[in-house]
């Protein structure tokens, strides 16, 4: 092989048509060396010098021709402490999850990348944001568990097998947490894979072969040919500079072809990404506890909820890069919201300090796993009525993978270090609780019928065609009147269809632990309300008509729709 100067930009490495190019950023007065190792060895077997009088500000770099790339990995060595490439576009040596890494002894080292993938004519789904049904995911988790019954567990093809599962539920949305190679830090497994990372590399420990960024790519392709995008969690590392960061979103977007990214917006403004020609039409999102809070409150009862409940109940679909869900990875899973009062985080080795300490759950009368009747069928009430509020509201909905059939943590809230059957899904129970899976998948399928459930403008509460009703209208014991007392509990929401295209739908919830009565607002002529569905019985094949077409009383901890045609 021969050197020559080389070019300091792009960082990382680039391979051309005669050479490769080697840059890094060093800072002043460091010694750096390139380190070029055999495939699978940990001893360097080329050392080339990086001299500081050789860069260009804080860059060293060198081309190296006549190299066959194609048979080495590589490392630097900077003052003696031996580092991987933070624009490293793949790791070798990290095969085992969950190892702890000793980049000193050259156990880990780069590869260097070169693509020869076969797309197949792919292309971005592109969704319409009030259309998305999103769920999220952990790879490893998804399919870890022995009761997952693919062949490829813990992987991105593991997600592959699960794809005719995903879209008979009605998902074609998939957030999933990191990716790419985390370093396994710390006094515990980092199972998540939040904190340091080198971000532009695909999780070997996720791949069922020694090619995790084909497998990555085969899971992207795979999922745009059913129609379901795919969102990558970058939660850059604070500190991570500006420039890395916008080059990892372009490099997974170019190079893999995901659909949008959950951003952390402290670290990664999303205002600045929409503001890069590449990034601008991807899909940008961020973590937000507002909804999930506010409608767990709702859920179990508390007071005073009813102005807010109706605020996140009309945010329209991807206002703020923002997602609604009331149960995500950072707490309980759904079951264990309506199982435990309390967190507990015993087995993650900190005196249950750890996690969230607001959880906002209800244990329906007994903590953790229960026999009694009465407490077995509050929960799964409970359950059915967390659905409706997260599928009935306007915002783009997203399930926690496995809440659709009872997963449970056992009341663990912040599985970070779980790497185990607590923090993988359990998917013997979907058939313990197939009767929550089959309502899920109606709820789901209720909402893509009915336009008016899922509208593509904010509503404003106006009537804006002239048509005699608003867009959208609140309702109690009195129709026209919002119940918005402090010890009001339940609320109806009127959806006037004829904007939508779409029939009337009227959504009464009532939180509260008695019956209360719901006034229907007065249909056009020839037009009368129907029961549709609702979270005692289901959802019904042939919508019933109500007899009393001025009045629906609900059950005590009961949400129903009506559509009126």
């Amino acid at each position: 092989m021969r050197r020559e100067k080389g070019k300091p930009l792009p960082l990382g490495v680039s391979v051309g048509k005669d050479s490769v190019n080697f840059a890094i950023e060093v800072l002043e007065g460091k010694e750096c060396r390139l380190l070029l190792y055999k495939k699978g060895e940990r001893e360097a077997s080329v050392i080339f010098e990086m001299p500081e009088e050789d860069g260009v500000g804080s860059v060293r770099f060198l081309s190296l021709f006549d190299f066959a790339y194609s048979e080495y990995e590589y490392n630097y060595l900077i003052d003696e402490e031996v580092c991987v490439d933070p624009y490293a576009r793949s790791l070798a040596g990290t095969e085992e999850f969950g190892r702890k890494w000793e980049l000193q002894e050259h156990e880990v080292r780069a590869g260097i990348y070169e693509d020869h993938y076969d797309w197949e004519g792919d292309f971005h789904p592109c969704i319409p944001a009030n259309e998305v049904v999103a769920y999220s995911l952990h790879v490893r988790g998804f399919t870890k568990h022995s009761s997952s019954k693919v062949a490829h567990k813990g992987t991105f093809r593991g997600v592959i097998e699960k794809i005719p599962y995903l879209l008979e539920l009605g998902i074609n949305q998939i957030h999933l947490m990191p990716v790419y190679e985390f370093e396994q830090l710390g006094k515990y497994v980092n199972y998540w894979g939040y904190g340091p990372g080198f971000y532009f590399a695909p999780k070997r420990a996720y791949a069922a072969s020694d090619d995790p960024a084909s497998e990555l790519k085969d899971m992207v392709r795979e999922c745009h040919k059913a129609g379901i995008e795919v969102i990558l969690e970058m939660p850059f590392e604070g500190g991570t500079s500006r420039i890395l960061m916008e080059e990892c979103l372009r490099w997974y977007m170019m190079e893999y072809h995901v659909d949008g990214f959950i951003l952390n917006p402290d670290v990664t403004p999303t205002d600045g990404s929409y503001a890069d020609p590449l990034l601008s039409k991807m899909k940008l999102f961020h973590h937000q506890a507002g909804f999930q809070n506010v409608m767990r409150r709702f859920l179990k009862g508390d007071e005073g909820m009813i102005e807010e409940v109706i605020y996140w109940l009309r945010r329209p679909a991807g206002a703020e890069g923002m997602y609604n869900y009331i149960a995500g990875h950072n707490g309980f899973t759904l079951n264990d919201l309506v199982s435990y009062d309390a967190k507990h985080n015993e087995a993650n080795g900190e005196n249950n300090q750890d996690g969230p300490d607001y959880n906002y759950s209800w244990n329906c009368g007994a903590e953790g796993p229960s026999r009694k009747r009465a407490v077995v069928a509050l929960r799964a009430g409970q359950m059915r009525n967390a659905f409706m509020l997260v599928l009935l509201a306007q915002g783009i909905p997203c399930i926690l993978a496995g809440d659709e059939f009872g997963n449970t943590q056992k009341g663990n809230n912040n599985v970070y270090c779980q790497d185990n059957p607590v923090g993988w899904l359990d998917w013997s129970r979907l058939e313990k609780n197939r009767a929550l899976h089959e309502f899920v998948k109606e709820m789901i399928a209720l909402r893509r019928s009915h336009p008016a459930l899922r509208q593509k403008e904010e509503l404003r509460g106006m009537d804006q065609i002239s048509c005699g009703v608003p867009d959208v209208s609140y309702h109690g014991e009195y129709a026209w009147q919002t119940p918005s007392e402090i010890s009001s509990r339940q609320l109806g929401v009127y959806y006037c269809g004829i904007a939508a295209k779409d029939t009337d739908c009227f959504v009464a919830y009532n939180m509260h632990w008695v019956e209360h009565s719901f006034a229907l607002p007065a249909l056009g002529k020839g037009k009368k309300w129907y029961l549709t569905a609702d979270s005692k019985t289901g959802v019904l094949e042939d919508p019933e008509v109500l007899k009393n077409q001025r009045e629906a009383v609900l059950e005590e901890r009961t949400i129903a729709l009506f559509i009126g045609k």
